[in-house]
């Protein structure tokens, strides 16, 4: 809903093609845009922990206790001239002066959520092109051990996340799950899909839905374990990632990092137990449960897309009523 989505829309419409966005209307100064502040604006939050990750590393210490001494931090100079004390974010993410702020990302796959073999031989232009910049302060084999560190981080996530993953989907699956049936509301779609059924991973029946039709990860009208695992993989998983990739341990770690994906882990397997418990309970005691009307409608779910081409579209989505394929990335 567009009140749910206000803060979204600051940043992700033409906030990301206005060169006011850093560089400032009123103080149009490179000097300005090159301050890792500049970056807070947009690049913070649960779902993309940038600036914190950044911000509570040793690097981001470097700059808040030295960025008012011109000395350290000579702001004046191109980036591609730059020696500064420590990094900031644009020293890393646009060195030269470009715009193309994933360029030295190793393998960015969805901020971290998604499983990848970082270490593949695809990667290793961008990772070679990342321990160059490491290593104008650091020894090459310091750049390359602290990505080794990173990859195994990620890739102890990706098999916490799995297993999360797969105690849902277990519940789904021995029918004691929820895949969205025609009487209860749709997604932003249109579309009466279990909530984690994405693309064609887990076509057939017990996922609800065609063959190849493609579920989205929701946080509301959904299950508390589906939820559970959207917090996983879209929180925790992407704090181990941009912790790791910022030398924040502590994001990666404590802060929610690999301890939350830990808590989240045990919360499913918890909710798990707890919903075949209740299956068996009201088998025995022959209870047919039937949703209530919130799961029907809610208390603001009919001002999303989908519940508007249910009623106007029948049997359509968003996806049959786009005009041309990548229409719904500009509108």
């Amino acid at each position: 809903p567009p009140g749910d989505t206000a803060g979204c829309t600051f940043c992700h419409t033409s906030s990301e093609e206005r060169c006011s966005t850093c560089h400032q209307r009123h103080q149009f100064n490179p000097v300005v845009a090159r301050k890792s502040e500049q970056c807070k604006a947009c690049h913070w939050g649960k779902d993309h922990r940038d600036w914190e990750a950044y911000d509570i590393s040793i690097h981001g210490v470097v700059w808040q206790t030295n960025k008012w001494d011109p000395t350290q931090f000579d702001l004046t100079k191109k980036l591609s001239d730059a020696d500064y004390v420590g990094p900031t974010c644009q020293y890393c993410h646009m060195r030269g002066g470009h715009h193309n702020v994933q360029r030295l990302s190793t393998v960015y796959t969805s901020m971290g959520m998604s499983n990848a073999d970082r270490g593949a031989p695809l990667w290793k232009e961008k990772r070679d092109t990342w321990v160059s910049v490491c290593d104008d302060c650091h020894s090459p084999r310091f750049a390359r051990e602290n990505l080794q560190a990173m990859d195994e981080a990620c890739k102890d996530a990706g098999l916490k996340y799995t297993e999360t993953f797969k105690v849902a989907e277990n519940l789904q699956l021995d029918g004691m799950g929820e895949p969205m049936p025609k009487d209860l509301h749709p997604d932003w779609a249109g579309e009466h899909v279990w909530s984690l059924k994405i693309g064609a991973y887990h076509d057939g029946p017990g996922y609800g839905g065609a063959q190849g039709q493609s579920g989205e990860f929701r946080m509301s009208n959904c299950l508390d374990i589906e939820r559970v695992c959207f917090e996983s993989v879209g929180y925790w998983m992407t704090y181990i990632f941009k912790g790791m990739a910022h030398g924040s341990w502590n994001d990666a770690t404590y802060c929610d990092g690999s301890f939350g994906m830990d808590r989240w882990l045990v919360k499913a397997k918890a909710a798990s137990e707890q919903a075949r418990r209740f299956t068996a309970l009201e088998k025995k005691a022959g209870i047919n449960w039937v949703p209530s009307e919130f799961w029907r409608k809610g208390d603001y779910l009919d001002q999303l897309s989908g519940m508007k081409i249910v009623k106007e579209f029948p049997g359509k989505t968003i996806f049959d009523l786009c005009p041309e394929p990548g229409w719904l990335d500009t509108h």
